[in-house]
């Protein structure tokens, strides 16, 4: 611990008066040379210590204990965690080359849990780096702006609710979609009662955005330049029937939104097909109005929907015929297709004993209190089904299911 040298030498003269015998002159008066010793050590000890308080000494004391404690939990944990990479790296490089995956591909013990004691407060002012100011999130009016900025257009939005509802609903079942996925999918991802502009954060009464995660399946900012660079020649497909079908007015309205749409998807494909370099554009103004399609009332349901079929579709091409659960999709559309489809092809022995940790990275594990808490595969598919069930009876559930 650092004192100034203004402190030490403040300390400096207290220590003396404590410790210094009185002077009353001449050498009859000394302390014996035992007690002078005993000072002369007190002396050495305070300066060695740096002139610490007894709570900074206690402090450092704590902090010790709670370093070595703490270290040989992080040595057990990263064994651990490495041992789940590895076993799912297995998993992965088995499925190329078509052998059956068994439980000795997971790990079946539950994480080490830290219980040791809690890292102490230092009695001290410590000094803390400045950390850079967050980058605020875009919210409805910020994606408004920057498709205004950019392509100088303003999406489309619906004159009701239940419009959005009605569009998204047809345009899901013509797609594949069943019903019951697109309904308790909804139900879980916005509690039933979400809207088709709502951004998690800023419902429930709650007033801060907490990610750009937007409508009823919860697109992120990413995941419309994804859906945009992989998918766009379908939108522009679907937009561009519609303009056929109008006239008047309508028709040049639908052409330019048609125009916006295209230069949209050539911007998304103009960088590789990753999700690292469409989180970049997703990071910008660009990305920002590409988001803001998610409000329009023709291009908004078909990137819900998307979001939900290219699970779907991916499920289908690895060879996975069953239908999908709601469930089942929920841990696709929450995970990834590749890490939640390793939970949908596993039976249901396997689910009920593998735990959830082999699905995450350490971070996104316990950051998770509901991966921790429903610790199986059996176990998470549960809840997800419970709260599933719970929310379809909310209004909004049960508007979008009348929908279809």
């Amino acid at each position: 611990m650092h004192h100034s040298i203004r402190k030490h030498l403040a300390l400096v003269p207290v220590a003396l008066v404590l410790l210094a015998p009185t002077a009353r002159g001449g050498d009859a008066d000394a302390l014996p040379p035992a007690v002078s010793n005993a000072n002369a050590q007190l002396l050495s000890q305070f300066f060695a210590q740096g002139g610490a308080s007894p709570a900074v000494l206690e402090y450092r004391r704590k902090l010790q204990e709670y370093q070595q404690i703490r270290g040989a939990f992080d040595e057990e944990a990263g064994a651990y965690w490495s041992q789940v990479t590895e076993k799912r790296r297995g998993r992965n490089a088995k499925r190329r080359s078509g052998q059956q995956i068994t439980l000795d591909d997971y790990v079946l013990e539950q994480p080490p849990v830290y219980t040791g004691p809690k890292r102490p407060v230092n009695p001290e002012p410590e000094q803390t780096p400045e950390r850079p100011a967050r980058k605020p999130l875009p919210v409805v009016a910020d994606l408004m702006r920057a498709a205004q900025d950019l392509y100088q257009f303003t999406p489309q939005r619906p004159t009701s609710e239940v419009e959005f509802k009605r569009v998204y609903a047809r345009y899901a079942l013509a797609s594949g979609l069943t019903r019951e996925q697109a309904v308790r999918v909804y139900s879980f991802e916005t509690g039933g009662t979400g809207n088709y502009d709502v951004q998690a954060g800023i419902e429930h009464g709650g007033k801060r955005a907490i990610s750009t995660a937007m409508g009823y399946n919860q697109l992120l900012t990413t995941n419309s330049v994804e859906l945009l660079a992989e998918q766009g020649h379908e939108f522009i497909r679907a937009l561009s029937e519609k303009v056929a079908q109008t006239s008047g007015p309508a028709r040049k309205s639908l052409e330019y939104k048609l125009s916006v749409l295209k230069r949209m998807v050539a911007h998304a494909k103009s960088v590789p097909d990753s999700w690292s370099e469409h989180e970049k554009i997703g990071d910008t103004a660009q990305g920002w109005a590409m988001h803001a399609m998610v409000l329009d009332i023709d291009v908004g349901p078909m990137l819900q929907t998307h979001k939900l079929l290219t699970s779907v579709l991916f499920a289908r091409a690895k060879g996975y015929a069953r239908p999908l659960t709601a469930a089942e999709l929920e841990m696709m559309n929450l995970t990834g297709d590749g890490t939640g489809l390793d939970m949908v092809t596993m039976p249901q022995a396997m689910r009920e004993q593998v735990p959830t940790s082999n699905f995450f990275q350490r971070g996104g594990y316990e950051r998770n209190p509901v991966a921790i808490r429903h610790n199986t595969v059996a176990k998470l598919l549960a809840i997800t089904d419970a709260r599933m069930d719970s929310n379809s009876n909310n209004g909004g559930a049960r508007e979008l299911a009348a929908a279809f």
